[in-house]
């Protein structure tokens, strides 16, 4: 395995010093933690995690290598991927290879051989930074200038970076549902779930027009996961303002949203959103089902959340967080609409909330008996 010497600056001038592997040179962005022990391949691979860098809390990474049926989408977004070690050998029977060689390939730096506790102690108690990872550069503090350039993710639309430039059509044997997903940077588990109820999904550029997803006479309607901060999506938030009105004018098409996908809901019904301190990042948070009162471990991604005292009275919190009290699902009081926080499809993660896709389904089918 090749090994360099490298450092990582954070914005504040705190500097790491380890080794990178993968690809040599320079690389920035955001630096977040994720707390899963496993899924490191569909964790960087997952279009959310765009403009960052993550830090694996699991000290060991990469012992079971890379299967290339575990990607969520076609390539690594994640910027870099720091672990405090990386495994030099790989044991899968799945496997086709390394995580090393992988990144390697993929032109993405990965850094190990730092105090990855010290680092996310300092995210929890400082906030995610941006940060520079260098293998060329040695001057600290010419680093932590670069690091303080860096766009921040506040303001920062990076789904039109992320979203497919076609339309595509995810199929289904014997569908019973056909479902327009508006791609803001969607994982493939969400397609695999979603086909799992009998859902055939085309999936829309997220500038597509109403007009032209409604031309597909869909059964429902899909909003995805995806980075960046959710206000500077503003296109994707007039497109579902434009679904409330059409519902509003006494048609049933439901609406299912998944992180990305709640935040812009909400938005669109008046509510606000903030950037969280740290995110959520990892596949071990309880989340509190209000109506049934069970307790969901979920999978989760996101930097920003719902303000919870700005949801409109349209709208009703279905989840809450029991880590922090955030936001974690909303539904409307009128419209077939809804929406949760988390990821319900996980890879990697639990499967507690898969129900919500039979949710979606049922809703519908409530939607063609009255229409019927």
């Amino acid at each position: 395995m090749n090994l360099t010497p490298a450092f990582l600056v954070l914005e504040n001038g705190s500097v790491y010093q380890g080794k990178s592997f993968g690809k040599t040179g320079e690389t920035s962005g955001e630096v977040v933690f994720n707390t899963a022990l496993t899924g490191y391949q569909e964790i960087i691979t997952d279009p959310s995690y765009a403009g960052q860098m993550v830090v694996m809390t699991y000290p060991l990474i990469g012992n079971y290598g890379i299967n290339p049926d575990d990607v969520e989408s076609g390539k690594i977004w994640a910027s870099a991927l720091i672990v405090r070690e990386i495994s030099p050998v790989y044991s899968n029977y799945a496997a086709s290879g390394g995580l090393e060689e992988y990144l390697a390939k993929a032109d993405i730096m990965g850094l190990c051989g730092i105090d990855t506790r010290k680092l996310v102690r300092e995210i929890r108690q400082k906030g995610a930074m941006r940060a520079v990872i260098s293998t060329v550069e040695t001057d600290t503090a010419a680093l932590a200038r670069k690091a303080c350039s860096i766009p921040e993710m506040t303001g920062l639309d990076l789904v039109k970076d992320v979203t497919t430039e076609a339309s595509y059509v995810a199929d289904c044997p014997d569908a019973s549902y056909h479902v327009v997903a508006y791609d803001y940077g969607m994982k493939r588990n969400i397609l695999r779930m979603l086909q799992s109820v009998g859902c055939k999904v085309t999936v829309l550029n997220a500038r597509t027009p109403l007009s032209e997803a409604l031309k597909l006479n869909p059964d429902g309607i899909f909003l995805s996961n995806g980075p960046g901060d959710p206000f500077a999506v503003g296109y994707a938030i007039e497109t579902i303002r434009q679904i409330a009105d059409y519902n509003r004018k006494g048609n049933k098409l439901p609406l299912f949203g998944i992180c990305l996908g709640h935040q812009l809901l909400s938005l669109a019904f008046g509510a606000s959103t903030y950037k969280l301190k740290f995110g959520h990042h990892g596949s071990n948070h309880p989340v509190k089902n209000l109506e049934t009162g069970s307790i969901e471990i979920t999978s989760q991604n996101h930097g920003f959340a719902v303000e919870m005292d700005s949801l409109p009275e349209e709208l009703e919190m279905t989840h809450l967080n029991l880590y922090d009290k955030t936001v974690e699902g909303v539904r409307h009081k009128g419209l077939p609409c809804f929406s949760v926080q988390y990821h319900p499809e996980a890879a990697p993660g639990p499967h507690d909330s898969h129900y919500l896709f039979r949710q979606f389904t049922e809703m519908m089918d409530n939607a063609r008996s009255q229409k019927s």
